[in-house]
Parts: structure tokens; C-alpha cells; sequence
């Protein structure tokens, strides 16, 4: 995972994890009759407000260091399709070079036509 995305990840588990806190807290003080509980409630909800924008915070950044940096190397990458792609058309180039010099060795021999 990359940097930006994994700062974005801890961020919003941290977040989810307060917030969670607080929704206990909040049920807690709510069976107890504590006068505590009104707010934290209250804070609760923020709260929820505040880590949905964590997770959202997570996804956006994901998408655009995608966007910016293209996918992450892994077996199944289009840029290692892409790779092997090159290697056969090199090796293919460089055989049909060989065979190139091979009759240009043999004097032309092989040939239909002399240049």
C-alpha cells in the first residue's frame, strides 16, 4: 500500500475507533441515566459524520495515486503483460538480425534478389 493511502488508512481507523469509544460510552451513560449521555451522543454522531469522511478520505486517495501513478506491479499487472510483450519483440528482432547477418555471411546465398 502507499504511503499516501496507508497515512489515510491509519488516520480513518483511528477516527472509527474513538468513534466507536464514544457510541459505548454514549450507550453506557444512557443506561446509567447520566447526564453525559445527551452529548455524547451528540458526539457520537459527529463522529460517524467525521469517520464516514475517513473512509471516503481512504478511497479517494487510493483512486487518485492509482490515477497519478499508475497500478502497482503485482502478477496480474497490465504492465507486466506489457513487459513480456516487449521482451518477445526484442527477441524477435534480434533473431531475425541474426538470421540477416547469417546470409549476409554466406555472400547473399538464399536471397531472390542482390542489391
Amino acid at each position: 500500500m502507499p504511503d499516501p493511502v496507508r497515512t489515510a488508512a491509519v488516520r480513518a481507523v483511528l477516527i472509527i475507533s474513538v468513534t466507536l469509544i464514544q457510541a459505548m460510552v454514549a450507550f453506557l451513560c444512557t443506561l446509567t441515566g447520566s447526564w453525559l449521555a445527551f452529548p455524547m451522543v451528540l458526539s457520537s454522531v459527529a463522529g460517524t459524520v467525521v469517520a464516514t469522511w475517513g473512509v471516503l478520505d481512504v478511497w479517494v486517495t487510493r483512486q487518485v495515486w492509482n490515477q497519478r501513478n499508475g497500478v502497482v506491479s503485482v502478477p496480474s499487472s497490465t504492465a507486466r503483460a506489457l513487459r513480456r510483450e516487449r521482451r518477445a519483440a526484442r527477441r524477435q528482432a534480434r533473431t531475425a538480425e541474426r538470421e540477416r547477418e547469417r546470409i549476409r555471411r554466406r555472400g547473399g546465398t538464399g536471397q531472390l534478389s542482390h542489391p
